[in-house]
């Protein structure tokens, strides 16, 4: 009776904290990301990155399936969010190529994280009404992602103006119905 009621209280925490460990496992991947980049590992940088994503796709999917979502997993998510799909691109871009254009590359770099956090913070304070009010972080961030690939074919100035279009598309009014 003992060992049934200790296997069952921990399968119980275990599952509360799913989707916790999931967030946490992002954030982990966005700090490593960054770490590569500093690194000049851009092509490791650029997988953390989109495994990342996929981790956020499963977080919140596996709190809804356990009916475990909770305020300070919604807080959690954010945070992480910040460093994977905010600080992680952001970097990776500004190492590639951004560097090359002195204060702009500097001023887009920051300017799209405080976009970014700008537009986490609105989420939170936002009741769940089934639509996403300006681009989700998370698809800005694999957006400009996958810019990284195109910098052997496009000029640097469409990166600055990719890098702001993102920016301001996510701190903007429209709305996107959620998947």
């Amino acid at each position: 009776m003992l060992l049934s009621n200790v296997v069952d209280q921990t399968v119980r925490k275990l599952k509360s904290q799913t989707a916790n460990l999931l967030t946490l496992t992002n954030l982990s991947l966005g700090g490593f990301s960054v770490l590569a980049t500093l690194h000049n590992q851009l092509n490791l940088s650029l997988l953390l990155i989109f495994i990342a994503a996929l981790t956020d796709r499963f977080d919140g999917m596996a709190a809804r399936r356990l009916n475990i979502e909770s305020e300070l997993g919604k807080q959690l998510d954010s945070m992480s969010d910040i460093i994977s799909f905010g600080v992680a691109p952001a970097l990776l871009i500004y190492t590639a190529i951004l560097n090359e254009f002195s204060f702009p590359g500097m001023f887009f770099t920051i300017f799209y994280i405080g976009c970014g956090a700008f537009r986490l913070a609105r989420f939170n304070i936002t009741e769940n009404t089934g639509y996403f009010t300006g681009l989700p972080i998370t698809a800005a961030g694999c957006l400009l992602t996958l810019i990284y690939l195109a910098i052997p074919f496009i000029p640097g100035e469409l990166v600055l103006f990719f890098t702001l279009i993102l920016s301001l598309l996510m701190i903007s009014s429209f709305t996107l119905k959620k998947m």
